[in-house]
């Protein structure tokens, strides 16, 4: 699952992360701009995988291997 924290003070938002490095990142965002405020905003949920998200590059690429490697050993 992926998340995505949105400040409460500003537009700021993290990008999709675990929910851990999001959380993180939330925290260094509200202690670099906003100090003595306490962190706020609301928070996304994605039930994708943020560290996934190579299976259609995969795809693409062994479909370009099998297009290509019958050209290459013809000559």
């Amino acid at each position: 699952m992926a998340y995505r924290f949105w400040c409460g003070e500003c537009r700021h938002h993290t990008s999709w992360l675990r929910e851990s490095e999001a959380e993180r990142k939330h925290l260094d965002h509200y202690v670099a701009a906003h100090p003595r405020i306490a962190p706020g905003g609301r928070v996304e949920t994605n039930g994708k995988d943020p560290a996934g998200g190579s299976g259609c590059f995969l795809i693409l690429f062994v479909l370009t291997l099998l297009l290509f490697l019958p050209a290459a050993c013809q000559r």
